[in-house]
């Protein structure tokens, strides 16, 4: 009977000293969830082996993301996050260090800016929480976002985005978003519609002996677009195509690498993967309808998107080497073939 109570008396005390150790010294650490690691892992992996033969240099462009989660972010390779960040370790599976704060942005974020101490950050929310809610969209959507990384780290990225004359006064970069491009305007939506389709025509035909005369008629329906816009529209359009489109494009040349890539033996298990190659093919099918099935007036920038993919598609064939212009001579893709004049 003694014995039992000084057994008792035994546990008693380690609960007090471990109630006490952990109100003096905060809560255990939160941990980051390890199919998120892993797919981070896979997007870093994947830049690292194909991301200098789309892009040269961007590799040399930090790869940090911010993901938040419902109560937590976690930091990743940050090389110096702000004092509300603790450290929570060297992750053996990142292989870098991941600091942790209390979630402070929006869950659905999937965008990046300059999120902690001025370092622009991929901030995703995690994938069943993005419009992107699978491994392999979300994996892939990463490059998408470090690809604009690679954007702002150029030289005088932040000078030309001013001098195009956009922001109206604002500083929050919510000018991207809002800015007041005449997407009701009914001549606007009905050349837009006969641009989108040629140009949608010219896409299909690459690698055919219609593409020709297709992209003459496509150069000539943009061409019609582009007089109907005031000066100013025009630089938000091709501005919105330069950054936006040109990263849905990228998505697709990584996917083009990974034709004969093996993916990692984790990446693979989660129970949502889909084939790099499948899709690969998904992804195209859907670029391509969005050419013709988003209304300007309805879906607004996020047309701008697909006109980006399938027009770096159709440079990649007048011009193979524009990605060389691309970060000099900024914003106006025309500039990248002497075709298109």
């Amino acid at each position: 009977m003694k014995t039992k109570r000084k057994f008792q008396h035994i546990l008693n005390f380690t609960a007090a000293f471990i109630f006490l150790f952990t109100t003096a010294f905060g809560q255990t650490k939160p941990e980051m969830r390890y199919q998120d690691k892993i797919r981070i892992r896979e997007a870093m992996n994947i830049s690292k082996q194909f991301g200098d033969q789309i892009w040269k240099g961007i590799n040399d462009v930090p790869f940090v993301i911010l993901l938040v989660t419902d109560s937590t972010e976690f930091l990743v390779n940050h090389p110096y996050p702000s004092d509300d960040f603790k450290l929570l370790g060297i992750d053996s599976i990142l292989e870098t260090n991941i600091y942790y704060r209390p979630t402070q942005y929006n869950i659905h974020f999937l965008a990046t800016f300059p999120a902690v101490n001025g370092v622009t950050c991929i901030v995703v929310g995690v994938p069943e929480n993005t419009i992107r809610n699978s491994t392999t969209n979300w994996t892939i959507t990463l490059l998408h976002e470090h690809f604009h990384q690679y954007q702002v780290a150029s030289v005088d990225y932040y000078k030309s985005v001013e001098n195009l004359g956009l922001t109206g006064g604002d500083q929050t970069g919510m000018w991207m978003l809002n800015y007041p491009f005449p997407y009701d305007s009914t001549i606007i939506i009905e050349q837009y519609k006969k641009y989108t389709m040629a140009l949608s025509k010219a896409l299909a035909s690459i690698g055919t002996k219609e593409i020709e005369n297709n992209f003459n008629n496509y150069k000539t329906e943009r061409n019609k677009f582009k007089k109907l816009l005031n000066p100013t529209d025009y630089r938000y359009f091709s501005f919105q195509v330069w950054q936006e489109g040109i990263a849905n494009y990228t998505e697709y040349k990584f996917l083009e690498f990974l034709s004969d890539y093996k993916p990692s033996e984790e990446i693979s298990q989660l129970s949502d993967f889909v084939s790099f190659n499948k899709y690969k093919e998904e992804f195209y099918k859907s670029q391509s309808n969005q050419l013709i099935q988003l209304g300007l007036k309805e879906d607004k920038r996020i047309c701008f998107y697909a006109i980006g993919f399938a027009e770096g598609l159709l440079l990649d064939r007048l011009n193979p080497k524009w990605h060389k212009d691309y970060l000099i001579n900024k914003f106006y893709i025309e500039q990248y073939s002497d075709k298109f004049k």
